[in-house]
């Protein structure tokens, strides 16, 4: 059964509207509930939708933003606090880096976010777009988008179409509202993949996420609610084929090894996911009609827990800018707003692949002055308060104008 199996499914025909938002994920259906949350007449193109097993760990600002759309009721029981993440020296080598835990209530914070299975985030966004009068959903896939001099098209397969001012590209790293817009791409990829699953244990995860850097990248867990908790473990591509092919048992044991057991006995659920490194950003974010947000406008990797939380905060930028445009009788898809757009995303978006791209190299480089220089860094945030208080709250949201979604103001 589909997530949109109850939702409003238009007929075949042209549909018109103030904004169409093309995809059905995390980023698309954040960008529609706050769109049509704000009255502005809006249409999600979105296939059923069947969630895997991953997570996302949602940062301060972005529990705020669902919070303020009526979201997070719907899913908050599911979901665990992270009040502290450790960071763990694990590469063996001769020049390490000490143990470090940051601890939210050190900038006065009950935790830096929470993390939630993603199933439980778009059952909860979908059933809060199904009480929204201001939003119609077509589950008829798009296979073409074009953009004009008014108005962009949405071409939905079995001949129907949409026509909207702005299209808000939410189709994730292959998006076709990306190559609407001609947009060009800058990519890059890196010597690993990443295996992910959820697992129990036996011992309490104290809601602390703990992030082992190892030689071949970060092995991360990150608490789940009960005694349970999500993996990412960045690894050598034919590693991680290697982790994947194993059996249940094997597996469990493979990861309460890699964890020094510091979980105790592991069991993993069903569902893995196995995919490789890779980078990429748009450039720009946004032109003739189309602006993209989550997937379709950058991917880094799930180092950091910023992928969604960046995507999220692309949602919530687009939507508070088209509507106070649509609120004005002004053009959601003029020139002048989608470079306001792209030039509230870029540096955000920049800055935060920058640090994960940063990281990650490091672990991967048998130079010892870099050994030496990541070290000596983790021993200053170690030691000195305010630096390592600063690089908190630093972590948790973008330097300049945070959107009014995020700062718990309705649009």
């Amino acid at each position: 059964m589909g997530i949109f199996e109850n939702m409003h499914t238009e007929p075949a025909g042209a549909l018109i509207c103030d904004i169409a938002v093309v995809g059905g994920g995390l980023a698309g259906l954040t960008a529609a509930v706050a769109l049509a949350s704000a009255h502005i007449d809006t249409l999600l193109v979105a296939p059923p939708y069947r969630p895997d097993n991953r997570t996302t760990a949602l940062l301060g600002g972005s529990v705020a933003a669902l919070e303020t759309l009526g979201v997070w009721e719907r899913c908050r029981a599911q979901a665990a606090p992270l009040r502290a993440i450790r960071l763990v020296d694990d590469t063996g080598r001769l020049l390490r880096a000490p143990e470090v835990v940051f601890e939210a209530n050190e900038i006065g914070l009950e935790c830096f976010g929470y993390n939630v299975e993603n199933r439980h985030l778009i059952a909860g966004l979908a059933a809060r777009a199904a009480e929204l009068p201001a939003l119609r959903i077509v589950t008829t896939p798009a296979v073409a988008v074009s953009a004009g001099e008014r108005r962009a098209s949405v071409a939905l397969a079995g001949g129907g179409r949409v026509e909207a001012r702005l299209v808000v590209g939410a189709d994730g790293r292959n998006s076709l509202c990306r190559q609407a817009a001609g947009i060009a791409t800058r990519e890059w990829r890196y010597p690993q993949s990443a295996l992910t699953c959820n697992l129990k244990h036996r011992r309490q995860h104290q809601n602390i996420s703990t992030e082992f850097h190892t030689p071949a990248g970060p092995f991360t867990l990150v608490p789940l609610a009960g005694e349970r908790s999500s993996l990412v473990w960045v690894t050598e591509p034919e590693d991680a084929e290697r982790l994947a092919a194993l059996d249940d048992a094997a597996l469990s044991l493979a990861i309460e090894r890699r964890s020094h057991s510091i979980l105790g006995k592991v069991a993993v659920e069903p569902g893995r996911g196995l995919f490789p490194l890779v980078g990429m950003t748009a450039q720009p974010f946004a032109a003739n009609r189309i602006a993209l947000i989550g997937e379709a406008a950058h991917v880094i990797p799930p180092i950091g827990a910023q992928g969604f939380n960046l995507g999220l905060r692309d949602a919530v930028a687009v939507a508070e800018l088209a509507a106070e445009a649509v609120r004005a009788g002004a053009d959601p898809g003029a020139p002048a707003l989608l470079d306001r757009f792209d030039a509230a995303r870029r540096a955000d978006t920049a800055s935060r692949a920058l640090a994960v791209d940063l990281l990650n190299r490091s672990l991967l480089t048998d130079l010892a002055p870099v050994q030496a220089l990541r070290g000596f860094g983790v021993a200053l945030l170690d030691s000195v308060g305010p630096l390592r208080r600063a690089l908190m709250r630093e972590g948790l949201g973008p330097r300049g104008e945070t959107p009014r979604l995020m700062r718990g103001m309705a649009l």
